[in-house]
């Protein structure tokens, strides 16, 4: 069912904002990733210098951008405090999730094994109504913060869903039609895309507050197009990974969809590695999509497109989906 709130609202970091409020906004990002078992498998995955992550979200803010999605879920690097302190500190408004990562993202004894579907469920809804754990579920003490998630985010891989992921799509919808909240999927290079849109289907989640991340890795157009037509959204973030000299197909797709499905297509950086931060001493930097994107996009012939990618999609895809 459609929302008919009046008005709708997003659910920031820092508090309940208008759909209208969230202005330019990045769709998937990893802004803070604090020392957890993905970073000791990669340190690469470390962004957990405040000051650093300040630097960077503060040049976007001067630029125009004005909000950010977060997708590091329960239990694997989020860190809510420097969470808010980033968002107070450069301005961006931060909409943050709950829900569960990759397998590979936990130890193999996690508790995400052994809690029951109603168990995740209540866990991800107290996460978006109460707020969410100071010590993200690290240890036998809960202590809950004023900080709320606004998201919901789940994974699949390579492999087709297994029993266990069907437990967690499961309590994941189960949490969206509780509270409202958008969902927000992990794609392996956009592999199991239309089984997970499949699953939300029968599951009945609303599939005009659900989107599939990292799919124009898939090379495939009409594989894209089975999905958007579907209803649910698609987040787009290789458009700087492709090497020199190989097709961008992150702009082939934009190409041949975007005029299509003017108001189904979202974008981010996935910039989950410090490598990618120029505040860290990398590159591109997080301001590509606002400078070097931009561009491209205007000399595609795409530029009145967007509005549409980086305000009018995001606004309407992370409201949260409530009845008056």
């Amino acid at each position: 069912m459609k929302s008919t709130h009046s008005s709708p609202m997003i659910r920031t970091i820092l508090g309940d904002i208008q759909s209208e409020e969230l202005g330019f906004c990045y769709s998937h990002e990893h802004i803070v990733i604090e020392e957890s078992y993905p970073t000791v498998q990669n340190r690469d995955f470390l962004l957990n210098d405040v000051e650093k992550i300040v630097q960077e979200l503060s040049h976007l803010y001067s630029l125009g951008v004005r909000s950010m999605a977060d997708t590091m879920p329960a239990n694997a690097g989020r860190n809510i405090q420097k969470l808010a302190e980033v968002s107070r500190k450069s301005g961006i408004q931060i909409i943050v999730p709950t829900g569960i990562h990759m397998e590979i993202y936990y130890p193999p004894n996690h508790w995400r094994y052994h809690y029951s579907e109603d168990q995740l469920t209540q866990l991800f809804v107290d996460d978006i109504e109460q707020g969410i754990d100071i010590h993200d579920y690290g240890g036998p003490i809960v202590e809950r913060s004023i900080h709320k998630a606004g998201l919901i985010k789940l994974a699949t891989g390579d492999e087709p869903i297994t029993s266990h992921q069907e437990k967690i799509f499961r309590s994941v919808v189960n949490a969206h039609l509780a509270t409202g909240a958008p969902i927000l999927t992990h794609t392996n290079y956009g592999r199991r895309a239309k089984e997970q849109v499949e699953m939300f289907d029968k599951l009945g989640a609303d599939l005009s507050h659900v989107v599939l991340s990292h799919v124009d890795r898939y090379k495939d157009i009409a594989y894209h197009r089975d999905i958007l037509q579907s209803g649910v959204y698609v987040e787009y973030d290789s458009a700087f990974r492709w090497k020199t000299g190989e097709e961008n197909y992150t702009y082939t797709l934009l190409k041949q969809l975007l005029s299509e499905f003017p108001g189904q297509i979202t974008m981010g950086m996935d910039a989950a590695k410090s490598q990618y931060w120029k505040s860290y001493g990398g590159n591109p930097g997080l301001d590509f999509l606002v400078t070097t994107f931009k561009k491209d996009l205007e000399e595609m012939g795409l530029g009145e497109f967007f509005k549409n990618i980086f305000i009018e999609n995001p606004a309407k895809l992370f409201s949260m989906n409530t009845a008056e």
